[in-house]
């Protein structure tokens, strides 16, 4: 199967934009995925899936710690920052959540401690134990075959 049909398919599944960030070593680290989802109500579990060779990976782990940042659709520079298509990282402000850097803005914030991980393929699903949501009410910033989109209601 070829590399770029697999990933157009999977980039037509509309999804939501996060940053996920942590903090160690006293340094702020962050990182756009869409790959993020509820696992559990009780307990309170979510998912990430990050690739192996990306920055992320290692600093989770060392972390043992993360906040999803969900975006709202005033965040597009937020998310091009944090993946890598643009060099404004002066300009990023970090707000503090149960003791995670999280971005100001965001529609809601979900913290984590790390409860287990799994390695699958080229990734790590990594699962977190929830710690705190904040949640406001905002416009989600959505991602669809490799464009930033906006919800919009349909009529019934």
């Amino acid at each position: 199967m070829d590399d770029r049909l697999f990933r157009n398919a999977m980039g037509s599944f509309a999804t939501g934009v996060t940053v996920i960030t942590t903090e160690f070593a006293d340094e702020v680290h962050g990182m756009t995925a869409n790959a993020f989802m509820s696992i559990s109500l009780n307990p309170k579990l979510v998912a990430i899936s990050i690739g192996e060779n990306a920055r992320m990976h290692q600093l989770i782990k060392d972390a043992n710690q993360f906040a999803i940042n969900i975006l709202s659709s005033a965040q597009q520079m937020e998310s091009k920052q944090f993946s890598g298509q643009l060099n404004l990282e002066s300009k990023i402000n970090f707000a503090s959540y149960k003791g995670l850097p999280i971005l100001e803005n965001s529609l809601a914030v979900v913290t984590c401690e790390l409860h287990s991980e799994y390695v699958v393929g080229d990734h790590t699903v990594f699962i977190g134990h929830v710690t705190g949501v904040k949640l406001d009410e905002k416009e989600p910033l959505l991602f669809n075959r490799g464009k930033y989109r906006e919800l919009r209601e349909l009529e019934e």
